[in-house]
């Protein structure tokens, strides 16, 4: 619903909601770092902490958030460290006139270090219990990761846009368009498992080990997709990081050393896709303030620098390790 906002999602409204769930707010409403959704800590009269994450309407039904839930509870119960949603009125989704919203305990922790191996190795165990845990069962209702979302979509979505500057449509769209051509022709077919589907450093607080936070985006598809967005660096470093992670996974979980070769073609869909969600998310106020250089002729001219370099990588051998992989 690309014109959606939450300009009537009042602190009344919220405060109101959260009640409605049988807990007496007790403090003042903090937002956290959501352009998505919007999210606030608050504590209740007993001092705990919490958060509410408020849903943007017709992003997901009510179904396909139920099975977030669902997923994440899963996990909770296979001692994986999670922020799940809290049952309240036996219950987790819960609707206050038109807003759908969950309640969760309140995590901290700091970010995990990409170039951390020690942090790398337990991130790879911990992937390798969620993925276990995922393969025993698919989605039902939750979409997967595909050329037409990730690839198609957004190619249409930009180029109804006028937010791509007139002088630099042609050689944006040019390139795309490649990128788009060689993302697709480099994709196979892998067994699909349940994934977190967003699964980079911005969603892992570290406090003794890794809690993963924000199911919001998880997706059928690859497991290498809960896995590549570790890697960082050069690519002697990444070869490194990626042996480390692997042997660390399969502590838990067998892993398809072919899917190595999906790596850049999901990093091209994810670059192709960010680029969308922005422009379709353009007439919420909230993206605007945020994100000032989308608009910029300066942030295109990067795009097309990053989608070039992205097709360089593309026609690069895929990483591999060996021996086994």
């Amino acid at each position: 619903m690309a014109e959606f906002n939450f300009s009537e999602l009042t602190p009344d409204l919220i405060l109101d909601a959260i009640e409605s769930t049988g807990i007496v707010v007790d403090s003042g409403l903090l937002a956290l770092n959501s352009y998505e959704n919007r999210v606030y800590q608050f504590k209740d009269v007993e001092n705990k902490r919490y958060v509410v994450k408020f849903y943007r309407p017709e992003r997901w039904s009510d179904q396909q958030i139920q099975e977030e839930h669902d997923f994440t509870l899963e996990l909770l119960a296979h001692e994986v460290s999670i922020a799940a949603p809290i049952a309240l009125q036996e219950k987790t989704l819960h609707i206050w006139q038109q807003y759908r919203f969950t309640v969760f305990p309140s995590v901290g922790g700091r970010q995990f270090e990409v170039d951390n191996l020690e942090q790398l190795e337990w991130m790879g165990r911990f992937i390798g219990r969620i993925h276990a845990v995922a393969a025993s069962k698919p989605f039902v209702f939750r979409p997967s990761i595909e050329p037409l979302a990730y690839l198609d979509q957004p190619l249409s979505q930009l180029s109804e846009s006028r937010i791509v500057p007139a002088q630099l449509h042609d050689a944006f769209f040019t390139i795309l368009k490649q990128v788009i051509e060689a993302t697709k022709s480099r994709l196979f077919n892998v067994d699909n498992i349940r994934l977190h589907g967003d699964c980079h450093p911005g969603n892992i607080l570290w406090r003794d080990g890794p809690t993963f936070v924000d199911m919001d985006d998880c997706r059928s598809g690859p497991a290498i997709q809960d896995l590549w967005m570790m890697l960082s660096g050069d690519r002697a470093n990444q070869l490194l990081q990626l042996d480390v992670l692997l042997e660390a996974y399969e502590e838990f979980c067998e892993f398809d050393p072919q899917q190595l070769k999906l790596i850049e073609p999901l990093r091209a869909m994810r670059l192709v896709h960010y680029m969308a969600w922005l422009d379709k998310r353009w007439s919420d106020p909230a993206f605007p303030a945020a994100f000032p250089w989308f608009g910029e002729a300066k942030y295109w001219e990067q795009q097309i620098l990053s989608l070039k370099e992205q097709l360089s990588q593309l026609n690069e051998a895929p990483l591999s390790l060996t021996p086994g992989y």
